[in-house]
């Protein structure tokens, strides 16, 4: 009999995005996989790759525990209905809930944390409650992966977890095929980019006072692409700064490569990641990188090889990197940007960490199995 695989995320692009290739190599081994999911028109591109899609509502951002409690009883139901070998979680939400039910069920239950998020490093009381949510959710746990040690470090110093439950991986890695290495265009305008949510956390207000220093010193000479959507209050403020000529607003986009292509250094002053994958992106296409000096964005950087890290809400040392960054020769420029392309493939590329993936989760290809038996 095919084994059964679940799996359980908040949002479309946890697995389509960054776990499309775990997906179809867990088919190619001839898995069933059933992936629990919200509903919308991109989950069909799930569907295409050979798994089956259960529509399911998560709402990432509510602390309603009626809306909570709904998604455990759902889970539940699945679990029932499905009755799959394995399961498989992303984020919180479905990590918690994912693994009580496995609990209730006795399925062996493998959570992902791709990152604690703004309600572990704000503190307070829902730091309080998201921490007893996960010593409930992971107990049983077989295994939770971590995409940086620092989360792990975390989980298991308070004790929501085990020391010998965590595994941490190289984040999801990245795709070297599809985020294939390009020359750098000229250098007669430096170009920068951010890609993400503009949001406090992702050290915007930070990036925003850097770039003003900067384009005041070096004038046309320097460009600030910002490619994303607003998560806070920022909306104003970037039409101001693009209308005084700091920055060029793209908003969201299904592609960055593009973006990427045409800059010289991708920057994320974040505060906090689990794994930065748009740095892994802009490394493997050969960009520099300017990041955060925190466990998340700093295992994408070689400091001063492929990038430079700087202190977290330090706009002024940000400013210093950045400048640094400007000052290189585009023979430097370029040299950083093929180390980047080198660093990826030592260490973040995709196929490694499938197979890392796939060895701990336990599974065997099908074929093998019968011919075991």
């Amino acid at each position: 009999m095919t084994k059964k695989i679940l799996i359980l995320a908040n949002y479309f692009g946890t697995v389509y995005k960054f776990r499309r290739e775990l997906v179809e190599e867990l088919i190619n081994k001839g898995y069933e996989v059933v992936v629990s999911v919200p509903y919308r028109e991109e989950v069909e591109k799930i569907r295409e790759l050979g798994a089956k899609i259960i529509e399911t509502e998560v709402d990432r951002k509510s602390v309603n525990p009626v809306k909570d409690l709904k998604l455990y009883f759902n889970y539940r139901k699945i679990l029932k209905q499905e009755k799959p070998d394995i399961v498989i979680s992303y984020t919180i939400k479905p990590n918690v809930y994912g693994g009580l039910a496995c609990r209730a069920y006795k399925v062996p239950f493998f959570a992902n944390v791709t990152g604690l998020g703004s309600a572990y490093y704000n503190g307070g009381w829902v730091r309080k409650v998201v921490s007893i949510l996960y010593k409930l959710g992971l107990k049983k746990a077989k295994t939770v992966f971590f995409e940086n040690i620092g989360n792990a470090e975390t989980l298991i110093n308070d004790g929501t977890i085990k020391k010998e439950q965590a595994v941490v991986m190289n984040g999801a890695g990245v795709n070297l095929e599809q985020f294939e290495f390009c020359e750098m265009p000229d250098d007669k305008v430096t170009k920068f980019v951010f890609i993400g949510r503009i949001m406090q956390e992702k050290g915007i207000d930070e990036l925003f006072y850097a770039i003003k220093k900067i384009k005041q010193e070096y004038k046309d000479k320097v460009e600030f692409g910002f490619v994303g959507w607003f998560e806070d209050n920022y909306e104003d403020t970037v039409r101001q700064l693009e209308k005084d000529n700091y920055i060029k607003f793209y908003g969201y986009q299904d592609d960055v490569i593009p973006f990427i292509k045409e800059s010289h250094c991708l920057i994320l002053p974040s505060y906090h990641e689990g794994m930065a994958n748009v740095l892994l992106e802009a490394a493997s296409m050969g960009r520099a990188l300017i990041t955060s000096d925190i466990h998340g964005c700093k295992e994408a950087v070689v400091e001063g090889e492929n990038g430079f890290t700087c202190r977290v809400k330090d706009g002024d040392d940000l400013y210093d990197k950045v400048k640094r960054f400007v000052e290189l020769g585009f023979d430097e420029k370029k040299s950083m940007g093929a180390r980047s392309r080198a660093h990826m493939e030592d260490v973040f590329d995709k196929k490694k960490v499938v197979r890392e993936t796939i060895k701990v989760l336990g599974i065997i290809s099908e074929e093998m199995s019968k011919v075991e038996k």
